[in-house]
């Protein structure tokens, strides 16, 4: 049996990390860390070269070693504690501390006037309400209620659904883990049948081989540290330029986007998101998440020699505008023409502006038409409109369908809107921007108008995959209709035909493999996904 060839698939690896890798709306609750860039100057400027990762957020227990020999010192004083080889410690907290894990339903992250209207009307209705200000995206966290960690999630479904209902939580509201330690803070390093205790956090420095987190292997050393909400976190040091080795495989994976402009590109983009963002995560003890949250790292084994080639290449350099780092948004794949950032998020950037994925000029017919989709043997592929498209042959969802039966969509809105919807008449369109993707989509139901907006809209209109599960439909480029039985008329479903994965801002990662492959260069490459921006050596 013939297999397809990798060109003609998006791997899942792909798809799921440039979702979120770079991706959603930094008013939206629980996404707005995701894009929000501190000030530069004292994050930069204090700059030793190295970055902290949190491989592990949080946790009562943490694992970390090496490969070969290595030494756990107090990080405060330098005093070794423990040593070992080929084996992992075991950190936990002492007995004098208690570990309080509780679920609270997170329902914004707002401005100081918003924190306090949303609190207002929460305590009104009755809601026990709980705020943390989020240093690094400048906004409070806002949440409500609170219950215990093996609450049936019945119970907890329940709750936010009538806070739903009540006005109070937005329909993509989600519950946070709030860990809490009561107590003096006692780290405990545990190794064979050998027990230290420390008041000061500690360190894994390996003497030969690689620092093991959890088993995983990576470069540099381990930290391990109470982080803000009083969990430990396991943290991995190491200069930036090795963290982007194991970064750049995991957001373009090499096999099979190894062109290497393409690898270049995505190294500058990397490299330029975690300069822009250090510090952001620093009341936790590191700065960046090893996950779409911020970008996907990999470490030690997802290290790659064409990636790694791809950093060592372009050390140091960075893309900004008017001397300040962009931020540099991506996604998998655009669907012919890539957003204006305020098309799909809220503030409008000026090197974030829609470029057509083509070599042939800027006309608007490269965002095809519903007509045009419905023609076409395939829809698919649509090869026939791809006219020039540079990531047309890598990713099988340049082009895609979706559909659903009248109870099928009835059930997605009523799970993503929070309310009982029965009946579904109508599916509007309200407004598209000029690249073709849907800005606003009001839904006519027995529970009244519903109605999404730029790039939530994804999270709104869920598709059913194969495994039943609801999917955030891949892009915000498509057109709907319904389906009609031809004798009564009646609508017994919905077709959606789309383009695209991710929500299209800056640069399309599949697209930058095409610009590849007909021979544009990463600079070429940046500069036509990031409009007016200049490249630089920062170090």
């Amino acid at each position: 049996m013939s297999l397809p060839s990798p060109r003609a698939l998006l791997s899942a690896s792909l798809a799921l990390v440039a979702l979120a890798a770079c991706a959603d709306a930094p008013t939206a609750p629980g996404d707005a860390e995701r894009h929000a860039r501190p000030s530069l100057g004292a994050a930069v400027q204090a700059f030793t070269g190295n970055i902290r990762i949190g491989i592990v957020p949080g946790s009562s227990e943490v694992h970390v070693g090496s490969t070969g020999a290595y030494v756990v010192r107090d990080a405060v004083t330098g005093t070794p504690l423990l040593s070992g080889a080929g084996s992992q410690a075991t950190v936990t907290l002492g007995s004098g501390a208690v570990v309080l894990e509780r679920f609270r339903l997170q329902i914004g992250c707002l401005s100081p006037a918003g924190r306090d209207a949303l609190i207002a009307s929460a305590q009104q209705l009755g809601y026990v309400t709980h705020t943390v200000f989020n240093a690094a995206a400048n906004c409070w966290r806002v949440y409500v209620g609170e219950f215990p960690s093996n609450e049936p999630f019945a119970t907890r479904n329940a709750f936010r659904n009538q806070a739903i209902a009540d006005g109070i939580a937005p329909g993509d509201s989600f519950w946070a883990i709030v860990v809490t330690v009561i107590g003096v803070t006692e780290y405990r390093v545990s190794l064979g049948g050998a027990t230290v205790t420390s008041s000061n956090p500690v360190v894994v420095e390996p003497e030969s081989g690689f620092l093991t987190i959890e088993g995983a292997r990576y470069r540099g050393v381990g930290r391990v540290a109470v982080n803000s909400g009083g969990a430990l976190a396991a943290i991995n040091e190491l200069p930036l330029e090795e963290y982007l080795y194991g970064v750049v495989p995991r957001e373009l994976p090499p096999n099979p986007y190894g062109e290497p402009e393409a690898q270049k590109a995505q190294a500058v983009s990397a490299r330029t998101y975690a300069l822009a963002n250090l510090g952001k995560r620093a009341a936790d003890g590191y700065d960046l998440l090893p996950t779409t949250a911020d970008q996907v790292y990999g470490g030690y084994q997802a290290e790659h020699p064409v990636s790694s080639m791809a950093v060592d290449e372009t050390a140091g350099i960075v893309a900004v505008s008017g001397g300040n780092l962009i931020t540099t948004l991506y996604h998998s794949t655009s669907g012919g023409w890539t957003a204006n950032s305020e098309d799909v998020f809220t503030n409008p950037f000026s090197y974030l502006r829609g470029v057509p994925d083509a070599e042939r000029g800027r006309a608007l017919e490269h965002v095809p038409s519903l007509e045009v989709f419905k023609r076409h043997a395939n829809p698919r592929n649509l090869r026939a409109t791809a006219e020039g498209d540079f990531e047309s042959d890598w990713s099988q969802y340049h082009r895609w369908v979706v559909d659903w039966s009248a109870a099928e969509m009835a059930q997605v809105l009523s799970a993503s809107f929070g309310v009982p919807v029965s009946t579904v008449t109508e599916i509007t369109v309200a407004d598209r921007s000029d690249h073709g993707r849907v800005r606003e989509i009001r839904f006519t139901t027995d529970a009244g108008t519903l109605v999404g907006l730029k790039d939530n809209i994804r999270s709104r209109l869920r598709y059913i995959d194969a495994n039943g599960a609801h999917a955030a439909l891949r892009s915000t480029m498509f057109h709907i209709e319904p389906v009609t039985d031809p004798r009564t008329k009646a609508t017994t479903g919905w077709k959606a035909w789309g383009g695209g994965w991710g929500h299209g801002v800056g640069m399309s990662q599949t697209g930058a493999v095409g610009m590849a492959e007909r021979g544009y260069d990463f600079e070429r490459i940046l500069k036509h996904y990031y409009q007016g921006i200049a490249l630089e050596r920062w170090y």
